[in-house]
């Protein structure tokens, strides 16, 4: 199985691009501003978009890509989120204000969006993938996802502070890579915690509650969500800490390809 990262950022500039990930042909995990970078054959292949909250970084290619593949499709793409993710993009996108409502277009009977409904603990299969959805702790209501691959789970835990249920449920699992953010620097702890992210002392103490495994079996760990104008920074902050020689660290950039 292949993850492919369009967009791991927290905000833009020029060759940056918000959180999105491509999980094999058909299924995205949040529909940030990477998702520009596919091309419409590419768009059209995607059947399933799983979103973990409502920010604007993580849904704003989801309206324009429906609007791009609406006449190359002859099903509805369906979009997974918790109920109130679900409620916030009828209220504040799909309301012909922001956008035309795709859930009644070209026609309530045969639309192009169907937007299902989702919980912490379901499981779901999304064509050849078998998803679970894991909590989150963040400004708004979030989720993070578990994606079944031959190799064990490819985890993310999306926008989220400090989470031990998280770490509950994921030392359950068989886990290959787990994709965690790093939203903010040091000095701007404050802000990170106040707005359910995490900096780099969170991320320490979070990966201490990773359960160990047997030697040359660590997981991979993908660093994700730093802002642009701090990225440097955290990463100065995160190999200060020791952290790149206790865990596999990988830090993510848009175009890089995973495989499991």
């Amino acid at each position: 199985m292949k993850v492919r990262v369009l967009g791991c950022s927290g905000a833009i500039a020029r060759q940056v691009r918000t959180t999105a990930f491509l999980i094999g042909e058909s299924l995205l995990v949040d529909a940030g501003t990477g998702v520009g970078d596919l091309t419409l054959d590419e768009l059209a292949r995607v059947d399933h978009v799983l979103l973990t909250h409502s920010h604007l970084d993580h849904v704003a290619a989801l309206p324009l890509m429906l609007d791009s593949v609406a006449g190359r499709r002859r099903q509805p793409v369906c979009v997974h989120a918790l109920p109130e993710t679900l409620e916030a993009l009828r209220r504040h996108v799909f309301n012909h204000e922001i956008w035309p409502d795709f859930e009644r277009i070209p026609s309530p009977e045969r639309p192009l969006l169907r937007l299902e409904p989702l919980a912490v603990g379901d499981q779901l299969m999304l064509g050849p993938h078998r998803i679970e959805i894991l909590p989150a702790r963040h400004a708004v209501p979030a989720v993070g996802y578990a994606v079944e691959t031959p190799q064990g789970a490819w985890v993310f835990g999306g926008d989220s502070g400090r989470n031990p249920a998280f770490w509950q449920r994921v030392n359950q699992l068989p886990l290959a890579m787990l994709v965690i953010e790093t939203a903010f620097s040091q000095r701007e702890a404050a802000l990170a915690r106040l707005s359910g992210h995490l900096c780099p002392a969170d991320l320490a103490t979070e990966l201490a509650q990773l359960d160990s495994v047997p030697s040359g079996k660590q997981p991979l760990i993908g660093i994700t969500h730093t802002k642009p104008d701090q990225a440097a920074l955290i990463r100065s902050e995160i190999a200060g800490l020791g952290l790149e020689q206790r865990y596999r660290l990988v830090w993510l950039e848009a175009g890089q390809v995973f495989e499991f």
